[in-house]
């Protein structure tokens, strides 16, 4: 039967993701576009560094899978994977030589290797293959993206984004003491995402990584990047310390037509996303002076993006974001934080 005739039968494999159980109510919330035939448990079958140690309630009344029943399921159309952080690539890696279309989470392993290889599967096989950095349904975000892109504002020449918060606890410490790449490497793929779709790859980048005081000892907490363009200079930062929450997260650019002001970048507070632009001169249907533009309130981060990825398995699009611009991402992820050194 046609996919177009039909939700796509989808099961998601892992629970213990920091965005597992987000996904999963995502999911629910689609019952037109997506099956939702259950869950693999990745608690009975993976041992890496995990932040959720136990099975969340929302997957009570699912039904649940064992890997093997998951990737040989009779008609399965695709998967979310939502294992821990050190098995996104290796799970993504059944999924791909069986030619099931995924939705991987971020961020895409510790090295670059494992995931080249992943790609040029997905490429291999032709598997629609989605990256789950949460800013890609954002609304208020593609227009500012698309802004930049069509120089809107005229060039960039300075940027400012964090990943900060304040949410986190021991566990939370542990958990990122985990990671040689901290918390630029858990966090800040999410603003490297984004500014490669707006700006494309910088010439070089640099780390800078710290921890907040009174912090474990090895927990890389306190991160800095600067990637550097031939005309600009993008700061990312990604810190667990911050005395606010996600609420006070702000991106800034500033070009030489103008500037652009959020904060904060996403909400779900039944309120909107505000974009802050100021004009030097007109552009296109945009006229000088300061404008305030509040985009209606997301009801859920990931529907969006899990939509469009049915449409990208329907042939309904093409998928906006290329297997090139992913590893891309992935590379300038692990430069940021301190992983590897950038080449471009």
């Amino acid at each position: 039967m046609s996919t177009a005739k039909r939700p796509l039968k989808i099961i998601q494999i892992g629970t213990t993701h920091e965005h597992a159980t987000g996904k999963y109510a995502s999911l629910q919330l689609l019952p037109e576009t997506y099956e939702l035939l259950g869950y693999v448990d990745d608690l009975e079958i993976m041992d890496t560094p995990r932040l959720n140690k136990v099975l969340h309630p929302i997957y009570a009344k699912g039904k649940k899978f064992t890997l093997e029943e998951a990737l040989s399921y009779p008609g399965l159309d695709a998967v979310a994977i939502e294992v821990p952080n050190l098995e996104l690539v290796k799970a993504g890696m059944m999924c791909a030589e069986k030619g099931i279309a995924m939705h991987l989470d971020k961020p895409a392993g510790d090295n670059v290797e494992d995931y080249e290889k992943l790609l040029a599967v997905c490429k291999k096989n032709h598997v629609p293959l989605q990256m789950g950095y949460m800013y890609r349904g954002n609304p208020a975000l593609n227009y500012v993206k698309e802004l930049i892109r069509n120089k809107v504002i005229g060039e960039v020449f300075e940027a400012s984004m964090d990943m900060n918060h304040g949410y986190g606890d021991a566990s939370y410490d542990e958990y990122i003491a985990k990671f040689r790449g901290g918390i630029m490497f858990n966090l800040g793929c999410h603003l490297i995402d984004f500014v490669l779709a707006s700006m494309g790859e910088p010439e070089k980048i640099t780390p800078f990584i710290s921890s907040v005081p009174g912090h474990p000892a090895g927990e890389v907490n306190n991160m800095l990047a600067v990637l550097q363009y031939p005309h600009a200079f993008v700061k990312l930062t990604a810190c667990s310390g911050d005395s606010g929450i996600t609420q006070h997260r702000r991106w800034i650019f500033a070009g030489t037509n103008g500037y652009i002001h959020i904060s904060p970048p996403e909400r779900f507070d039944g309120k909107g996303v505000t974009v802050e632009l100021f004009m030097k001169k007109d552009c296109g249907l945009i006229p000088r002076g300061d404008h305030r533009l509040t985009f209606p309130p997301q009801r859920d981060r990931y529907m969006e993006q899990l939509k469009e990825l049915a449409e990208i398995i329907r042939k309904e699009k093409g998928n906006p974001y290329t297997y090139e611009h992913d590893l891309s991402v992935h590379k300038a992820t692990l430069a940021a934080s301190g992983c590897i050194e950038w080449k471009k």
